[in-house]
């Protein structure tokens, strides 16, 4: 079709990512016979005489206990079936199966999930008008490990190096509230996690936006739901509480923050005190203001229900 509308076959194998010896072959088979010719011919060689199909099945089963494992190998399959494992693994590379392979999951059991959901994406979506909307939450026990030895640097051909031991030299908490329509940061270090800090850092987030309304995003955390929490918030109407589901707080869009912080700043950094992890931990999220941009949310309300709605897998009535 491309050659129809007069293309080169230089450009034709660009188009397709082919080389230009597939187009002209695939180009003289068409000339040949037409839409016969493009259709797969007899291969050379000898016919598969092994069955994929029951290699995966066999795979799907789980390995029988005098094997005392919970899953297979290639080479423990084969040995099973009487063929080789390479012969296995073919067959776990047509059908994608990867036996290696685990994966959770986790189902909420929030009540009130459809109205949470619909809350939270709504925000997401369609802030309103005039509002400021923050995800907050805290990551807590961190640790201001130190390494035993200085870091080696990166060079080339060789990654940056660190001992496997280390020395603790306590935690802190990071308090952190997430503005959706910039990526702009509050936070701040505590060194411990209750109530009485939240409480503060609300305080904060209050200060740092003194005359908008605000939408606060945030789990269902116990500390969240304090009586003196509350008190306080009934105090300040202009601060509207919003509670992910529960086993949802993936859904706080901080979390995402959370993990940028980590992998970039805590992770492979080495503290020789809780003083220096904070001192590193403000200076990325400084850095991380000068640069920030927001994190788009793309999935509707529905979507994400039609996802958690599990299926019914027994009709059990006891």
């Amino acid at each position: 079709m491309a050659a129809a509308d007069g293309n080169a076959n230089e450009r034709i194998a660009e188009q397709v990512g082919a080389s230009k010896v597939t187009v002209l072959k695939w180009r003289e088979r068409y000339q040949e016979a037409g839409l016969a010719g493009l259709e797969d011919q007899p291969r050379s060689g000898r016919p598969r005489t092994l069955d994929h199909r029951a290699i995966v099945s066999a795979t799907l089963t789980p390995p029988p206990k005098k094997y005392g494992v919970t899953h297979w190998s290639s080479r423990l399959l084969g040995r099973h079936l009487g063929i080789g494992n390479k012969s296995v693994a073919t067959a776990w590379r047509e059908y994608g199966v990867q036996p290696w392979r685990s994966q959770t999951f986790k189902f909420s059991t929030d009540p009130e999930l459809v109205a949470k959901v619909n809350d939270v994406v709504g925000l997401y979506l369609d802030p309103p008008e005039n509002a400021i909307v923050l995800c907050v939450d805290e990551k807590s026990q961190i640790q201001a490990l130190d390494r035993t030895a200085p870091m080696l640097p990166m060079q080339p051909g060789l990654p940056e190096r660190r001992t496997h031991d280390y020395k603790r030299h306590g935690t802190t908490t990071l308090f952190a509230a997430l503005q959706i329509a910039t990526g702009e940061v509050t936070a701040a270090c505590k060194p411990r996690h209750r109530h009485q800090e939240f409480l503060a850092f609300l305080k904060q987030i209050a200060r740092a936006y003194p005359d908008q309304e605000l939408h606060l995003v945030m789990d269902n955390y116990s500390t969240h739901k304090k009586a003196e929490v509350r008190a306080w918030l009934d105090r300040h109407p202009r601060i509207q509480i919003h509670f992910t589901p529960t086993s949802a707080s993936w859904m706080n869009l901080v979390e995402v923050w959370f993990g940028i912080i980590e992998k970039q700043a805590i992770h492979r950094g080495s503290f020789g005190s809780v003083k220096d992890l904070n001192a590193k931990i403000r200076a990325f999220i400084n850095g991380w203001n000068d640069r920030c941009h927001p994190f788009v949310w793309t999935k509707t309300a529905d979507e994400i229900l039609k996802k958690a709605d599990r299926k019914t897998t027994s009709n059990t009535l006891h």
